[in-house]
């Protein structure tokens, strides 16, 4: 679930189209070609979610990268960062610990070598916040 979140926010970047449009797609392609596969679920949720706060999460991960510009990190780098930082700070069901090491396993899978300890260090420093946003946003 959480790869195929970030297939689809790496494809929807480089094709410069709403993460969503491609979750609509996917949803129509599904009743004619099955080997699309299903787009429901926790797959849904953090695409949707990542693209209604797009701009706070780039906020908080260049706040949090230090000798770096988001947009010169790899595609499928920010694609993960993003995803790990919307469920740092949304989803509160989600484990904070199990959050950080999903996208450290997405990482070694998708890109660099330098790619696992680079996203664990941003999401460490992202995590020391979450708890705080976690809190406020479950008081709204």
């Amino acid at each position: 679930m959480r790869g195929r979140a970030v297939d689809i926010l790496f494809e929807a970047e480089a094709k410069e189209v709403p993460a969503t449009q491609l979750v609509k797609e996917r949803r129509e392609w599904f009743g004619e070609h099955d080997a699309v596969g299903e787009m429901t679920g926790y797959t849904v949720t953090l695409v949707e979610g990542v693209s209604s706060d797009a701009a706070q999460i780039d906020a908080v991960i260049s706040s949090h990268l230090e000798n770096w510009k988001l947009h010169r990190l790899p595609a499928v780098d920010r694609a993960i960062l993003r995803l790990s930082v919307w469920e740092l700070l949304y989803a509160n069901d989600v484990d904070i610990n199990v959050v950080i090491d999903e996208a450290v396993k997405l990482a070694k899978e998708l890109s660099t070598d330098e790619s696992p300890a680079f996203i664990n260090g941003v999401l460490g420093r992202v995590a020391e916040l979450a708890p705080q946003v976690r809190a406020a946003a479950s008081a709204e």
